[in-house]
């Protein structure tokens, strides 16, 4: 019976899931698809996606830290990766238009990939012209005063380790545009949807913004140093929190 029901959910939950992006894919697309600075309306529509979904699942989205945001300030937000609810999980938690940096392979995920396909730039990670384009993208965008989101990692985290090793590649990009960094960890998703699953828990995630780490001055050289105190930064919070749980 037990087995049952949490079927009976998880086919549930990828119903209204779904149901919304179709209802809302219009007033998400359309407005980027006229400009860049229509992009606010989108990610209403997106957050607005992603409240309907909560309410229908009893998957809640809680932020911590939204202060340490300045306003009108581009980051590059680096965060932690442990399951597909990270990504309702971002535009709920991070209150500013973005867009991120994500793997080629999820934009033929049906629906989904045209959705978010308007806020990714996606990255062919076995092409060194795919990462070069995405890097000049990202440089692009930023120039705009939008800000950036990556998965430092490179993809999902499924190890007994709080945090994979960080690729170089967001830290080569936030010392060339000396755009500063804001660590984010993303806490509980994995429980309540583990990596290759489609199985799904009530529950809530809980998302945590990291003091924003400036990159001015800082030149290639640098680079290691940048990488390992936003690792470190990253994986001592992982490590409380998984002490408080």
């Amino acid at each position: 019976m037990k087995k049952i029901l949490k079927l009976i959910y998880s086919v549930w939950a990828v119903i209204w899931f779904f149901i919304p992006m179709i209802v809302t894919m219009p007033f998400i697309v359309i407005p980027l698809l006229i400009s860049d600075k229509l992009g606010n309306i989108s990610f209403f529509f997106v957050r607005l996606w992603v409240w309907i979904f909560s309410l229908a699942t009893f998957v809640f989205f809680k932020s911590h830290g939204k202060a340490l945001i300045e306003k009108g300030q581009p980051y590059i937000f680096t965060i932690s990766h442990t399951s597909f609810l990270d990504a309702p999980a971002i535009p709920v938690s991070l209150p500013v238009q973005m867009r991120g940096l994500g793997k080629k392979e999820l934009s033929k995920i049906p629906l989904f990939g045209l959705v978010t396909g308007r806020f990714a730039v996606w990255v062919d990670r076995t092409s060194q012209e795919s990462r070069k384009k995405s890097i000049e993208k990202m440089m692009s965008t930023l120039d705009k005063g939008i800000s950036i989101m990556v998965a430092p990692e490179g993809t999902r985290n499924d190890s007994s380790a709080p945090l994979l090793p960080f690729y170089n590649g967001p830290f080569r990009l936030a010392i060339e545009t000396g755009v500063p960094i804001m660590p984010v960890v993303i806490y509980n998703a994995k429980r309540l949807m583990p990596k290759g699953e489609i199985s799904l828990k009530p529950g809530t995630v809980n998302t945590y913004l990291l003091p924003p780490v400036t990159t001015d001055n800082l030149t290639d050289d640098d680079l290691p140093m940048l990488k390992e105190k936003v690792f470190q930064m990253m994986k001592k919070k992982i490590e409380s929190l998984d002490k408080l749980a």
